[in-house]
């Protein structure tokens, strides 16, 4: 009797297992049946993914991620592709991934350890590193002067933990204040709410120019953290990344990553050696 139900119970796990890389290999296969693929993107990560005047998504990230659908439509050989942009937020993107409303994140999101628990990464993208944009008449110079101020920052990214770990370190008695995105962000420092807005120094260039005026801001000279920009898909889906960092490393091996990078950066001039060495380091051989 024991023996049966452990034979019993031996054929149940082995069943399972088996259905596991189904499971995992789902992505694709959903794809080439439905002939449709569903993108992520922020509405307000200037230059990296953002809805433009024409209420249609476009960045940096954005056209990453249309290579990527160029190459799904080869590999698996499709007369037709539909994209799905999906809206998505820092508090809500990796529930949307995990629940399948996406099927890749086009934004400007760090490939974490922590996140590595939830979702799975591309290689990365971009790097960047977070500091604070502030007015130029706040009287603020440096991270010293953040003290007694209002700071804003997004809720739910790598910049909140980083913020908290600044002012912890450096004894600084300020006030934070969570915004939901970018938008809320930069609303509230156009609108006096707050002295300063805390996230990565690329999306802030971006935000300022965004905001017209240039001169009436500033950046904060210092970098506080390593921000490694990567494509977020979910767990357990090695066909699907591979394919992703294939056309990825192929773009950065063949140098078209250096044009896309002209289009939504060539305002700051060529990348820098950081952000060089990313690339090279990441254009693997086929």
């Amino acid at each position: 009797m024991r023996l049966a139900r452990w034979c019993a119970l031996v054929s149940v796990s082995l069943l399972s297992l088996l259905a596991l890389p189904a499971l995992a290999a789902g992505t694709l296969d959903r794809i080439r049946a439905s002939k449709s693929i569903s993108f992520g993107y922020r509405e307000s990560s200037i230059p990296f993914s953002f809805t433009g005047e024409d209420n249609q998504p476009w960045g940096y990230s954005v056209d990453l991620c249309l290579r990527i659908a160029a190459a799904v439509v080869k590999q698996l050989d499709l007369d037709e592709l539909q994209l799905h942009w999906v809206a998505v937020t820092p508090a809500n993107r990796i529930s949307k991934l995990r629940s399948g409303q996406i099927d890749v994140e086009c934004g400007s999101t760090t490939s974490s350890l922590a996140r590595m628990a939830e979702v799975d990464f591309s290689l990365p993208i971009f790097a960047d590193g977070a500091s604070y944009l502030y007015r130029r008449t706040a009287g603020i110079r440096r991270v010293d002067d953040l003290a007694g101020k209002r700071i804003a920052v997004a809720a739910a990214t790598t910049n909140q933990r980083t913020l908290a770990e600044i002012l912890a370190r450096d004894k600084l008695a300020a006030e934070v204040v969570e915004v939901g995105d970018h938008t809320q962000g930069l609303a509230a420092l156009l609108g006096g709410r707050v002295d300063a807005y805390f996230a990565d120094r690329s999306l802030l260039i971006g935000l300022a120019l965004d905001a017209g005026k240039q001169t009436d801001w500033s950046l904060g000279p210092e970098t506080f953290s390593y921000e490694p920009y990567a494509l977020m898909l979910r767990r357990n889906d090695a066909d699907f990344r591979l394919l992703i960092n294939r056309e990825l490393a192929r773009l950065y091996r063949s140098r078209e990553i250096l044009s896309i990078h002209d289009r939504w950066f060539g305002f700051l001039g060529k990348p820098g050696s950081q952000l060089e060495s990313l690339y090279q380091l990441n254009a693997l051989p086929e």
